[in-house]
């Protein structure tokens, strides 16, 4: 039997061999290229070509050194027998199994091997897209209302091109700012309110400042009818941008300001409930309406500071509203004011320095509420000495003393500089308010809305609401809290002590006017250009104890004691306040 018969092949007759290319001679019957050694495997055998390959083919079958073939079998990579002494297979780590079991564990392997990197690329950018994501909502929650109403945005200035800057108005409706549009298209800012309202309402030329600053953004974007807008636009017409209603009481503002009258100073009213600015009025002042006419005119006068907005920027010793840090300081050191008593004689010496009270008044035997009562800075030097450095300090500290104040409009930073390489006289300086201490009168009254509103600052915000051109509102401020800085108990205690202070002390001109209030004067000494010694007058307080409705802190620079000046100043606005 010939040699292909033997092996089971059955094919055609071949015809004599045709010529040899490079030891691989075609077969015409066959079809696919025969390598030497293998003329009679027969039609059907499919070879896996392999360049490298350089075995024979055994026709008997055996399965010495090459491929086992078969009609039909396809020889595979992993059937051969390798090794340098052939016979035996290597060992794959894969093959765990024969049989169709075991090749399908190895298909997988294989495609775990080939997808690996894949997988990773993809994880890679999953990664990558919560990242982006989670930036994208920050930026949405936190960040996009600072960034695109930051004046320097240039976004702004094109909206500017496309909307009427909106109008700016009280919460009791008054205009406060707007837009005048005359027939050629020219645009001017017209702010009713004159010198009233310049500080917290600000300009727009030569910059931006006040309400005008911090609500640029809402007041150049246009929420008007979508169709309106449309219109407008192939017109070429400008859309009329939002209103943004603000905090701000105009009958109270023109209060407060009439009753500063032409004393520099500053006034500070606040809703201690929720935060609202409901006034804030700083003099010297001037005319927004005339800005630029009057600018170079007020930068060359740097002893007038027009420009500066008193109430949140300037920096005063605080005087004798201080006590309300130090009195909260003892009662944390000593969990009670009853077992204090003192005699006040008028003076009080420390390391060869003399403290004196008001007018050199001895105000004899005093319980810790008749020394608050009375502002007694002898009574509170011994409670400073009581207190320590340390103490004091971290009070003051927790009230806010050397931090940034929660505000929209800029606001100074209060300057705090106890600590413990301090000496005596500056300790005792500091505890009656006077020393290197400086703060804003809107930081006291912020220590005061705490106090109101059982020991917690509100957020203090100016915008109440954004309404676009046809009264519709697109957005709302809703009140939140700021800060506990002290507790309730703490608060209460407080409260207490600066009622003794309207009914029985300092502020009993409040009681006089029928007013119902807790409060504090104080009486700031600071050192003139001269060198001469003046005295700022202070007041801060509320109305309503146990259900305050407002804060009010009144500043008044070199008005002298805070009873002859602060005093009627927030008598004068609190009386028209309550009963308008």
């Amino acid at each position: 039997m010939k040699d292909s018969e033997r092996m089971g092949f059955r094919g055609s007759r071949r015809e004599s061999p045709g010529p040899v290319t490079d030891g691989i001679r075609p077969t015409p019957e066959s079809g696919p290229l025969i390598y030497p050694g293998m003329e009679d495997a027969g039609i059907g055998s499919v070879i896996d070509e392999d360049p490298d390959y350089s075995g024979g083919f055994d026709p008997d079958g055996s399965d010495e050194g090459g491929f086992s073939g078969g009609a039909g079998h396809r020889a595979d990579p992993d059937d051969i027998y390798g090794g340098p002494d052939g016979g035996e297979p290597y060992d794959d780590p894969d093959d765990e199994a024969d049989g169709p079991d075991g090749d399908e564990e190895r298909d997988r392997r294989r495609l775990r091997r080939i997808n690996g990197p894949y997988r990773f690329i993809a994880l890679a950018f999953i990664i990558l897209f919560i990242m982006l994501m989670a930036n994208l909502i920050r930026f949405n929650i936190y960040e996009k209302d600072a960034i695109l109403n930051n004046p320097n945005n240039r976004r702004q200035n094109a909206q500017a091109e496309r909307v009427v800057r909106g109008p700016i108005v009280s919460s009791d409706g008054v205009v406060l700012a707007r837009t005048e549009v005359y027939g050629d298209g020219t645009e001017e800012r017209v702010y009713p309110g004159y010198n009233v309202f310049a500080h917290v309402v600000g300009y727009t030329s030569r910059g931006k400042t006040g309400l005008e600053s911090i609500a640029n953004y809402q007041l150049l974007t246009a929420h008007n009818n979508i169709i309106d807008q449309i219109i407008n636009d192939f017109r070429n017409k400008k859309n009329p941008g939002d209103t943004v209603v603000t905090t701000i009481d105009a009958s109270l503002q023109q209060r407060c300001y009439e009753a500063l009258g032409d004393r520099r100073g500053a006034v500070v009213a606040i809703d201690p409930r929720t935060g609202a600015v409901r006034a804030m009025v700083s003099k010297p002042d001037f005319d927004p309406n005339s800005i630029a006419d009057i600018w170079d005119e007020m930068i060359s006068d740097p002893s007038n500071s027009q420009l500066l907005n008193r109430a949140t920027q300037g920096l005063y010793p605080p005087g004798s509203t201080f006590k309300i840090v130090t009195s909260l300081s003892y009662l944390r050191a000593y969990n009670a004011f009853d077992s204090f008593r003192y005699n006040c004689t008028g003076e009080f010496t420390v390391d060869d320095s003399t403290v004196h009270c008001y007018n050199n008044t001895a105000h004899g035997e005093e319980t810790f509420s008749e020394a608050f009562a009375h502002s007694c800075n002898t009574a509170f030097s011994e409670i400073g000495l009581m207190l320590g450095t340390s103490k004091l300090s971290d009070t003051a500290k927790e009230l806010m003393f050397g931090e940034k104040m929660p505000s929209e409009l800029y606001s100074s930073r209060t300057r705090w500089q106890l600590n413990s390489s301090s000496d005596d006289i500056e300790l005792v300086q500091t505890a009656f308010g006077q020393g290197k201490t400086l703060t804003t009168p809107y930081h006291m009254a912020l220590i005061a809305a705490a106090i109101a509103n059982r020991g917690v600052v509100m957020t203090p915000y100016l915008i109440e609401r954004v309404e676009n051109s046809g009264g519709s509102v697109i957005s709302r401020t809703s009140s939140s809290r700021y800060r506990r800085i002290m507790s309730e108990s703490e608060a209460a205690r407080l409260t207490q002590l600066m009622e003794t202070a309207v009914t029985d002390g300092t502020a009993s001109l409040l009681s006089d006017y029928g007013i119902s209030a807790a409060g504090k004067t104080g009486s700031a000494e600071y050192y003139r250009e001269n060198g001469s010694m003046g005295t700022h007058s202070w007041f801060v307080g509320f109305t309503n104890p146990g259900n305050p409705d407002l804060v009010i802190a009144v500043l008044a620079e070199d008005g002298g004691a805070g009873s002859s000046t602060a005093v009627p100043i927030a008598a004068e606005i609190l009386d028209g306040f309550i009963y308008d």
